[in-house]
C-alpha cells in the first residue's frame, strides 16, 4: 500500500478514536481498538492485537478526570504500533515508542486547547446568552474537530510519512531525565487510576472484600482471573441463588415485606375479634 494512503488511513483511525465529540464517550480510543485497526491496515492483524493488549495494560489508568489530561494514548498507540510493525520489531518496541510519543503529542494537544479551543468556547457562550441551543451544539462539534480531531490526525499522518527515524531524532533531543520521568509517570498512571476508582467505590461496607482480594493476589499468588472467579462465587453466595430460579432478590424481599404486612394486618383483625 502506498505510504501516503496508509498515512491517511492511520490519521482517520486516530481521528475516529478522538470522535467523542461526535458519538459521545466510547472505547474507540483504547489501544486495544486503535492498535488492532492499525495492524489490520499494515497487514499484520495478529501483531496489532498483541501490541494493542500490551499498550492497553500500560494505559489502563489513562482517562481524563476533570482538568487532568493523560498522555495522548491514541497517537502513541497508532504510531507505536505502525512503526514497530513496519520495522518488523517486537511488542517492546511499540511500547517503547508509544509512551514517549503519547507524552510528546500531549504537549501539542494542550497547545491546541490553549490557542484554538477558547475561540469556540467564547462563541458557545455567546450562543448560550442568546438561548441558541443549536449554536452551542455546533460550537461543541467544531471545537472538538479543530482542536482535537484534526490536529491529532495531522500529527499521526505526517509522523508516519516522515518515518520512525525522524520521530526517534525528535525524541533524542529531549533530555534523558525527562524521558525517564515521563516513563515513570506513565507507569504510575494505572495505579493512580485504580486509586481514583477505589476512592469512589470503597467504603466501610465493602473494604473487607478489597482486602480479601489483595491478600489472595499478593500472599497466595492467585492470578487475576482466579480472584475474579472467587469474587463472582462469593457474590453469588452472598446474594443467593433466587435469581436463577426466576425469583429476583428484590422481588423476594418485597414479597417478604408484603407477607409480613399482611400477617400483621391479619393478626390485628384476630385480636379485635378475640374477647379478653
Amino acid at each position: 500500500m502506498n505510504v501516503y494512503l496508509t498515512a491517511i488511513i492511520l490519521a482517520l483511525i486516530a481521528m475516529m478514536g478522538n470522535g467523542e465529540y461526535f458519538v459521545g464517550s466510547s472505547m474507540l480510543s483504547r489501544p486495544l481498538v486503535t492498535c488492532t485497526l492499525t495492524g489490520l491496515v499494515l497487514g499484520n492483524l495478529h501483531q496489532g492485537i498483541i501490541m494493542g493488549a500490551t499498550l492497553e495494560l500500560a494505559f489502563v489508568g489513562s482517562f481524563s478526570i476533570g482538568a487532568a489530561i493523560p498522555p495522548e494514548i491514541i497517537s502513541g498507540s497508532v504510531l507505536g504500533t505502525a512503526f514497530a510493525i513496519g520495522a518488523g520489531k517486537s511488542t517492546a518496541v511499540a511500547l517503547t515508542l508509544g509512551i514517549p510519543i503519547a507524552s510528546l503529542v500531549l504537549v501539542i494537544k494542550n497547545l491546541c486547547f490553549i490557542f484554538i479551543l477558547p475561540f469556540f468556547v467564547h462563541r458557545a457562550d455567546k450562543y448560550a446568552e442568546e438561548a441558541d441551543g443549536s449554536g452551542v451544539s455546533r460550537m461543541n462539534v467544531l471545537g472538538g474537530f479543530f482542536s482535537v480531531n484534526l490536529p491529532i490526525g495531522l500529527v499521526v499522518g505526517i509522523s508516519y510519512v516522515l518515518g520512525s527515524p525522524v520521530i526517534k531524532a525528535i525524541l533524542a533531543v529531549i533530555p534523558q531525565f525527562i524521558i525517564n520521568g515521563l516513563g515513570i509517570a506513565t507507569g504510575l498512571l494505572p495505579a493512580y487510576g485504580f486509586a481514583l476508582l477505589l476512592k469512589m467505590m470503597v467504603n466501610k461496607n465493602n473494604v473487607t472484600f478489597f482486602i480479601i482480594g489483595f491478600a489472595l493476589a499478593v500472599y497466595l499468588k492467585v492470578s487475576v482471573t482466579g480472584v475474579a472467579i472467587f469474587g463472582a462465587c462469593l457474590a453469588l453466595i452472598l446474594t443467593g441463588y433466587s435469581a436463577f430460579k426466576g425469583q429476583p432478590l428484590v422481588n423476594t424481599a418485597a414479597n417478604s415485606n408484603n407477607t409480613s404486612e399482611k400477617d400483621a394486618d391479619d393478626g390485628g383483625i384476630d385480636y379485635e375479634d378475640e374477647e379478653f
